[in-house]
């Protein structure tokens, strides 16, 4: 095992040939935004779009600064607005999103435009529909309308893995998963009578997922870590 004082930090130049560094010398190149969070402006939190947020963390003041920060959260959650910071974090300088949570700050990662995927026409071309496809639409909303408890979800998906694992480790092995037979839509007022009836939304496979990756990741790259 290595200890952490004998662990050196460099950068590879060209291949196996390194140059290192001194805790001094990366010392002396840190930005300003290594020992203070800069905030450069606020804006609407409403106004920011889910898919520029990435790691989250959650920020604690320190003691001396504890009344100044709950009352930056509550003029911030009372104003609707998020803060757009400057931050130094693990030898990389980030811009990041302060939002205001029920009990302190929250502070999120950004991508920068230029990494998010364009949505193009995703969506294809809107329809303007009928009185009566709306009603239903938001009639099943209504019906499943909910309070947002994020503990009652769980990945299914790995829970039957780690079933499977634990019975093949055994010999054994597992009963199938059932998968329901889902129709494609081909008319919507049935599908959304269909799903009413159900009391449940429609399966997966009637409505296509594009997924929002970034463009680091539709070229196949790794997603940048932060943490």
């Amino acid at each position: 095992m290595v200890e952490r004082s004998e662990v050196e930090k460099g950068y590879e130049f060209a291949k196996d040939q390194y140059v290192m560094f001194t805790p001094q010398e990366l010392e002396e190149v840190e930005p300003e935004s290594a020992r203070v969070m800069d905030i450069l402006e606020f804006v609407k939190l409403d106004e920011i779009d889910p898919f520029y947020f990435d790691a989250s963390y959650y920020v604690t003041p320190e003691e001396a600064g504890v009344q100044a920060y709950h009352l930056l959260v509550n003029a911030m959650r009372k104003l609707g607005y998020a803060g757009i910071a400057k931050v130094a974090m693990h030898n990389r300088e980030y811009i990041v999103i302060i939002r205001a949570r029920k009990n302190g700050l929250a502070l999120h990662t950004m991508f920068y435009s230029n990494e998010i995927r364009a949505a193009g026409d995703v969506g294809g071309r809107e329809a303007q529909p009928r009185e009566q496809e709306e009603a239903l639409a938001i009639q099943l909303i209504k019906s499943l309308a909910a309070p947002f408890k994020p503990e009652k979800y769980h990945d299914a998906y790995q829970a039957e893995l780690e079933k499977l694992i634990e019975a093949k480790t055994h010999g054994k092995t597992i009963e199938a998963v059932p998968h329901k037979q889902v129709a494609p839509v081909i008319d919507l007022m049935a599908a959304l009578k269909n799903s009413l009836n159900r009391t449940k939304p429609a399966g997966p496979e009637q409505m296509e997922l594009v997924r929002g990756a970034t463009k680091k990741e539709e070229a196949g790259k790794k997603r940048r870590k932060v943490g």
